[in-house]
């Protein structure tokens, strides 16, 4: 495996286990005012301060939750206790972890969603701290005038949480291993990804913004090759999937040299229903790559194998053949969609 291929594999991780832990409240304090020329001063007992939160937070620049692989056990601080004269503790620190937009968050025990973050400076806080106990002065009434107690603070929360990635992309490539999926992204986008002919090359997704015309641009993701089966977990399959969920409009890329055309879209696409039937109602367009090895008449054959109202069209990466009329497709859909 190439260097590159490597911290490739590295540095794009979509999926981490953490542990949690908030901070514990202060505990309310237990005193009483302490003057010269007062002989019995009353409960003046300040409450204790808030434990730390352990809050998420969108960042849209970050693509990866390669920061908190190694981060397993995150704490807050505790808060601190009341003091006299009513003042109150000393709130526990926030912790707070940013994640890229598109992470989910959910319960490791139980797999249940708690919340995702999908929008920029969005905050949730996953791990509440535990509230400060209230001081003594609070419990002073007309039957008890000097309450020789105060509240404990109240313990903060922990758990272990599972945080997933889904990439947020505009467009998403769907394809087998070895289609070109690759080769299109290197050469519309600014991304680099290892591109070679054998199948898996692209081990994890790469992004790459698409500059359209006008200062203008869209998100493209490159999802790992499909293989049939995917949507069973074979191979990687399950990891591959959930990219897809997110994207606005679905890219099938088939190469030219396919056996069958259609066979292959269909594969495809029942690999995606089975995943997630949601999926079928995602805009798509079949591409067919590496066009620069068909003359007309083959690609009037294959476009015939195609059914009528799915939208299709030639390109090779390698020419730039219609690789312009590819983003123009592309941008007018995900426009239509916004409008």
């Amino acid at each position: 495996m190439s260097k590159n291929r490597k911290e490739q594999s590295s540095n794009f991780v979509d999926y981490v286990k953490i542990f949690c832990a908030s901070g514990d409240g202060g505990a309310g304090s237990i005193h009483f005012r302490r003057e010269k020329h007062v002989a019995k001063g009353g409960p003046d007992g300040g409450d204790g301060g808030r434990g730390g939160h352990i809050i998420l937070e969108a960042d849209s620049q970050l693509w990866t939750l390669l920061h908190l692989k190694y981060q397993k056990h995150i704490k807050a601080d505790h808060g601190k206790p009341g003091g006299k004269q009513r003042s109150t503790g000393k709130s526990g620190n926030d912790v707070v972890l940013k994640v890229p937009l598109g992470t989910v968050i959910k319960n490791a025990e139980t797999g249940e969603q708690i919340f995702e973050l999908t929008e920029q400076g969005e905050q949730k806080i996953l791990a509440e701290g535990g509230q400060g106990g209230l001081g003594n002065w609070h419990f002073k009434n007309s039957t008890q005038q000097t309450p020789r107690f105060a509240q404990p603070g109240i313990e903060g929360k922990q758990d272990w949480y599972i945080l997933e990635l889904k990439l947020l992309a505009d467009v998403g490539l769907v394809g087998f291993p070895n289609a070109g999926k690759s080769t299109l992204l290197s050469s519309i986008t600014a991304a680099k990804p290892e591109i070679a002919d054998y199948a898996f090359t692209t081990l994890k997704p790469n992004l790459g913004i698409v500059s359209y015309r006008d200062d203008r641009s869209f998100v493209m993701a490159d999802i790992p090759g499909i293989i049939e089966g995917a949507s069973e977990g074979k191979g990687l399959g399950h990891v591959f999937l959930r990219h897809i969920e997110r994207n606005s409009l679905l890219l099938f890329l088939i190469p030219a040299d396919s056996k069958d055309h259609l066979a292959e879209y269909n594969v495809l696409e029942s690999e995606l229903e089975k995943f997630n039937p949601e999926l079928m109602h995602k805009e798509r367009l079949v591409v067919v790559s590496k066009a620069d090895m068909l003359d007309e008449e083959l690609k009037e054959m294959i476009a015939n194998t195609f059914p009528g109202d799915l939208p299709h069209l030639f390109i090779s990466s390698v020419t730039n053949q219609n690789l312009d009329k590819l983003k123009d497709l592309l941008w007018m859909n995900l426009n239509n969609q916004n409008a």
